[in-house]
């Protein structure tokens, strides 16, 4: 098994690589490491790339980054995956910040960027737009929820934190709940990416953000059940569904095998197990508007609203 041990940056394709640039530097706040007309690549103010954004005729996400156990050897991860009948290579130069990555095609055909050295960005700083944390998580369609799960926890060590009848898994591969969702619908269409936040004074900064900025806030805030975060979702020039959330919970131990305990759990410890859509209904605030409902999201119950 290979010990994904957390998300890197995940890669966009654009039509308009200065617009969106601009929108996630001088609005969402990340600093800008790297930019040419073709290609950008931006950070945190805690000096971890998030965002790279390459030109193109259409708008989706082709590639993610996983940083892997710094003990294992990619060589290693390498025979694994050939066992299992996955062609994988060593590339060299990926980002500033990665110098060495091996790169495979998972089965819903994302490019995964897998690295064991970072040599995070020096001089970012904090202050300008909302400045998230890091990206935190990142939420895909699959052909079948169930079978790209499977191949996310028996090959990359995920573990499943939740799920939301057999269609929405939730899996982490470190403390956070979770680090990738992955959703029953159209074969390899991203859904979400979502970018931690401080706490809810931080939330509502971002809010204040884009209402000052035109742009809209198409559900929350409110506070997830599955996860139990605060969020807020917004849409970014390319119509990508962006979220920011804070209070996710953590499993800091996985021998006991629950979350931190927190006082708005359900479950006393709260573990991991199968909710319903009414049931993992969001425990207050609004239901998601019609546009946030139009990205793959239509086939599925309204969450007991």
């Amino acid at each position: 098994m290979i010990p994904v041990k957390r998300l890197g940056h995940a890669t966009y394709i654009t039509p308009d690589v200065a617009r969106v640039t601009d929108y996630y530097e001088q609005i969402i706040g990340f600093e800008v490491v790297e930019r040419s007309a073709t290609r950008s690549i931006l950070a945190s103010a805690m000096g971890q790339e998030a965002l790279v954004f390459e030109h193109g005729t259409s708008t989706h996400c082709p590639r993610l980054s996983f940083g892997v156990a710094p003990d294992f050897d990619l060589a290693e991860a390498a025979k694994q995956l050939s066992a299992l009948g996955i062609t994988s290579q060593l590339r060299s130069g990926i980002t500033p910040g990665i110098a060495r990555s091996l790169v495979f095609t998972d089965p819903k055909g994302t490019l995964l960027e897998l690295f064991t050295d970072y040599k995070p960005v020096t001089g970012t700083r904090a202050g300008r737009g909302i400045a998230p944390l890091k990206l935190g998580h990142i939420a895909f369609n699959a052909e079948s929820a169930q079978s790209i799960t499977d191949f996310y926890c028996n090959t990359l060590g995920f573990r499943v934190s939740d799920w939301i009848d057999d269609v929405f898994a939730f899996l982490r591969c470190g403390p956070d709940h979770h680090t990738c969702n992955f959703i029953s619908g159209p074969a390899g269409v991203m859904h979400h990416m979502a970018f931690e936040l401080r706490d809810w004074a931080h939330v509502l900064t971002a809010c204040d953000t884009l209402g000052q900025n035109g742009r809209t806030v198409i559900w929350g805030p409110g506070r997830h059940r599955v996860g139990h975060n605060i969020f807020v979702y917004t849409r970014d020039p390319d119509d990508h569904i962006v979220e920011f959330f804070c209070d996710l919970d953590q499993m800091k131990d996985e021998a006991l095998g629950y979350f931190d305990p927190l006082p708005w759990h359900e479950d006393r410890p709260q573990r991991p197990k199968q909710w319903s859509f009414v049931t993992g209904a969001p425990s207050w605030g609004l239901a998601p508007s019609e546009d946030f409902r139009r990205s793959g999201t239509r086939h599925l119950p309204k969450m007991g609203h």
